[in-house]
């Protein structure tokens, strides 16, 4: 989230606030389906259904589009083309790894405002045929639009996306790396054991 204050909206120093906001459009942009109407709605149980291949896989990647820096909101004509690149932008995604290193299994996108379903077909038919390497080809069909008629407040349109790519293992890692540098030196043992939890319990999870 800081990436994207930084790089995306240029803000010298973001505060929470900024922070906040980006999660609360994003988190909107995906609930905005059981609140308005649209010419195609998704609730989250279709979500659900659409973007789980399997159980344990479930670890999704949001973003949003547009994302602008203040200073050049003016001069950036909003379309469905311009949305959809932005949406599947590395940039734009709010978890700290690249989708270009992984393979999206499913993908959901939510557009908000008035758009013509065609127009948005035909753009997210392109982005799968031309970025085809980097979806699984055993899920056909695999990216779900929703579109809403109702924009959010101060935009023409919106887009927001969920992602459930293999890319995904890059922030695990680092887990993993971290919990596994401080498990080594016992770091904040003594408070799980102290309440209970064997050592073992880590060594088990690690595994």
């Amino acid at each position: 989230l800081y990436d994207i204050c930084f790089r995306t909206l240029k803000l010298v120093s973001p505060t929470y606030g900024d922070l906040n906001h980006l999660v609360s459009i994003t988190m909107s942009g995906i609930t905005t389906c059981l609140r308005f109407p649209g010419q195609l709605n998704a609730d989250l149980r279709k979500l659900a259904v659409n973007m789980v291949p399997f159980p344990r896989l479930h670890f999704f990647m949001p973003g949003f589009a547009p994302l602008t820096a203040r200073g050049s909101q003016q001069y950036r004509a909003l379309s469905v083309p311009e949305l959809t690149q932005q949406m599947f932008d590395a940039k734009n995604m709010m978890a700290a790894c690249d989708p270009r290193h992984g393979r999206y299994l499913t993908v959901a996108a939510i557009f908000r405002g008035p758009m013509s379903m065609k127009e948005v077909d035909e753009q997210m038919l392109g982005i799968q045929n031309k970025n085809s390497s980097y979806f699984v080809e055993w899920i056909p069909n695999n990216v779900k639009v929703a579109v809403c008629d109702i924009a959010p407040r101060g935009l023409k349109m919106a887009s927001t996306f969920i992602g459930n790519s293999t890319s995904i293992q890059e922030i695990f890692k680092r887990i993993s790396e971290q919990f596994t540098a401080m498990f080594r030196r016992r770091a904040f043992l003594h408070w799980y054991t102290g309440e209970g939890m064997d050592e073992m319990e880590f060594t088990e999870a690690e595994s």
